[in-house]
């Protein structure tokens, strides 16, 4: 028997064949109205992921297409967000902010006062109008090259990284309240 190699997983259909397949190969189709939901990237992502935790979190060497699927389909659940409010009170899908340009309107990217203006941002997004489902922050290596006055990535950025993510988390977890609102950095 050959060995399979450590990006392959087997996936059994129901009739007992077995598939060699790596990350890549696993291609989604959603059908009733899901390609509205998520875009290809995306569904390649969570593919990736629920392969990944089969592989390696779970170590198993064959899995079953409907296993599989299952994993994938709760995933994906997991990420549409159901609105409770009432009818007629819909509240905006998503609301996205660039981490660079508050980077930028901080005074010579200085940190104190990028955390300070981030908590601002968090706070009016959250306020403003009816609370977003869905907070989306683009920018995140950008501004943190910006704050470390690096051109490179670098150890400093890293930490950076880590601690504006561990910030907007804190921020969101303590101005969101009862409300039910996730959190997307890119």
């Amino acid at each position: 028997m050959i060995a399979l190699g450590d990006d392959f997983l087997m996936l059994s259909s129901p009739n007992g064949e077995s598939i060699p397949v790596s990350p890549e190969m696993v291609t989604i189709e959603l059908g009733a109205g899901g390609s509205e939901l998520f875009d290809d990237e995306f569904l390649r992502h969570a593919s990736n992921a629920v392969f990944h935790y089969f592989k390696h979190e779970l170590g198993r060497q064959t899995v079953s297409i409907g296993e599989f699927t299952g994993a994938l389909e709760k995933v994906l659940r997991g990420f549409i967000l159901t609105d409770r409010q009432p009818a007629g009170r819909q509240r905006p899908v998503q609301l996205e902010s660039d981490l660079v340009r508050l980077a930028a309107e901080t005074d010579g990217g200085c940190e104190l006062f990028f955390f300070t203006r981030l908590r601002e941002e968090v706070r009016a997004r959250l306020k403003a109008g009816s609370q977003p489902r869905l907070l989306r922050f683009s920018g995140l290596r950008g501004c943190v090259k910006h704050l470390s006055g690096a051109r490179r990535w670098s150890l400093r950025c890293r930490e950076m990284e880590e601690r504006v993510l561990e910030y907007l988390r804190h921020c969101l977890c303590a101005e969101a309240g009862e409300a039910e609102c996730g959190l997307v950095v890119q």
